[in-house]
């Protein structure tokens, strides 16, 4: 372990500075004991509400232990960074909860519309972790973002960036949760901060509005039901009861946030990485269901929502325009944009389509497809 200078909290200082140059909201410090929160996550693997999440448990319990995935670590430096795009309107909220109403509106969470987060924020914290380096010299860390099988929620409650809410997602005093976190782990015993307690109260209101009742109760998440499990990490098919559940969300769901009474203190980003792109903030399904394999890969270079793939993409478009029908059944041009992917090469994306078509009432076999 290397040696610290004489005043360790100004080291610790200094990183909370550099951080903010770097375009970081917050910078806090944590050790890494999460032997409470092991627990959880051992009942939650062993309930299987992971789905396919199979990298949640190949790790086994190293995800909750720092120092086995990193020899040496004594300390997580956490970092926030806001990404509430400065274009995104106001009141932000109400503008999403009216798209939601639109039943030709694609709608896709407000996180994916600019540049993928991991290459931000991991970016950001290589700097931060070199500027320290060249402050006090050689010493041990790793940086991570949603990349490894570190357990970052509770490492940033215990840094003091918030509280996890009855939703899951860690919730901020000053930004409610439209932010990403992220982390370097490091071998320098810093001094470390407080946490923030827990300000939900008696408020349900997440869990009312979950559309596929994943929310079983405060802090209890079944991924299976999730509509960001269904649409960005299921690999086959979306199960046919929890389709119509979906409505026209076709990458990712953010409900939760949306009628959260914190997010009325969410923060625009700092940096210009999370701008709206490709006009995925206002888009028809119809617009992108034509994008061929080709452009959606052009446009989605650098996206987040690239890594699904145009089968998936397809996938999730053809569940969201069959649940048009609830408010523009039979829609003629709708119904032509599923009847030009009937003969997909991809049996996933051809029985969504079958499915969307019935729901708008028509029988895909006198199709001729």
């Amino acid at each position: 372990m290397p040696t610290l200078p004489p005043d360790s909290a100004e080291l610790a200082r200094a990183i909370k500075a550099w951080g903010a140059e770097l375009g970081f909201a917050e910078v806090r410090i944590a050790d890494v004991d999460l032997a409470e929160a092991e627990e959880g996550l051992k009942a939650w693997l062993a309930a299987g509400s992971h789905g396919e999440m199979d990298y949640m448990a190949s790790h086994g319990l190293k995800r909750a232990r720092p120092a086995e995935l990193v020899p040496g670590t004594v300390r997580a430096i956490m970092a926030r960074m806001d990404y509430l795009p400065v274009d995104a309107g106001d009141p932000w909220r109400e503008r999403e909860l009216a798209r939601l109403r639109d039943p030709q509106a694609a709608v896709v969470s407000v996180y994916a519309r600019g540049r993928d987060y991991h290459k931000v924020l991991r970016n950001r914290l290589q700097q931060l972790a070199e500027r320290v380096k060249n402050e006090i010299g050689e010493y041990g860390y790793r940086v991570f973002t949603d990349s490894a099988p570190v357990m970052e929620l509770p490492l940033a409650q215990k840094a003091g960036l918030g509280w996890r809410g009855k939703h899951t997602l860690l919730l901020s005093r000053s930004a409610g949760s439209t932010f990403f976190i992220g982390e370097i782990l490091v071998d320098l015993p810093l001094p470390v901060d407080e946490p923030t307690g827990a300000h939900c109260g008696q408020c349900s209101a997440c869990i009312d509005a979950c559309p596929t009742g994943a929310i079983l109760g405060p802090g209890k998440l079944d991924a299976r039901r999730c509509i960001s499990y269904l649409t960005i990490e299921l690999k086959g098919p979306i199960p046919l009861e929890l389709r119509p559940l979906i409505g026209n969300r076709i990458y990712g769901c953010d409900d939760c946030q949306l009628v959260c009474p914190w997010n009325k203190f969410a923060q625009r980003a700092q940096l210009p990485d999370f701008d709206e792109r490709n006009g995925l903030g206002n888009s028809s399904m119809i617009a992108l269901f034509e994008w061929e394999e080709e452009e959606f890969n052009r446009r989605m270079e650098g996206s987040p929502i690239r890594r699904i793939g145009h089968e998936r993409w397809l996938r999730n478009l053809a569940v969201g325009l069959g649940n048009a029908a609830d408010g523009a059944r039979g829609d003629v041009a709708i119904v032509a944009a599923l009847r030009s992917r009937a003969g997909h090469p991809s049996a996933l994306v051809r029985e969504h389509v079958q499915w969307a078509l019935a729901r708008h009432g028509l029988d895909f076999d006198a199709l001729g497809a």
